[in-house]
């Protein structure tokens, strides 16, 4: 019998469906780490089915900082306006370019390999990828520009 308790936490913890959740803390027995995992190999093998969509979607983000010496202008793109429109697609976006003026990478690429500033744990391509697999469409950094004085 799973806990209700359980089901909540990881679902706190990932935004992921109850089903999901559900099915992953069968599959681990009951066990919460165990179905963290399983859930987060879930979510990349879905990313990767999802990248060969069309991205004509998305929204411009910007970020200025504090000091106003850096900001940030990205375009995230998705499948679909009703994502674009998403608090978690809008999440991403914010997240990404608070990343992109703390860790100046060079290019996209460069990007998705760096760790992640506020989880040394995942790196920027998981990030995204874990939103794919949350919102069940493709998302792709389309390009970014970083400005400072």
């Amino acid at each position: 019998m799973l806990n209700i308790n359980d089901i909540k936490k990881i679902r706190e913890i990932t935004g992921i469906s109850v089903e999901a959740v559900r099915k992953a803390l069968e599959n681990a027995g009951g066990k919460i780490e165990e179905a963290l995992d399983l859930l987060k190999k879930r979510g990349i093998e879905v990313a990767v089915k999802k990248s060969e969509r069309e991205t004509g979607q998305g929204l411009i983000f910007s970020y200025i900082h504090s000091n106003g010496k850096i900001g940030v202008l990205l375009k995230l793109l998705c499948e679909t306006d009703f994502v674009a429109r998403n608090e978690q697609f809008k999440e991403l976006g914010h997240e990404l370019v608070m990343h992109i003026a703390a860790m100046s990478p060079h290019d996209i690429e460069e990007l998705l390999a760096q760790p992640y500033v506020r989880d040394q744990d995942l790196t920027i391509d998981n990030l995204v990828k874990n939103y794919i697999a949350k919102l069940g469409e493709n998302i792709r950094i389309s390009e970014y520009c970083r400005f400072s004085l």
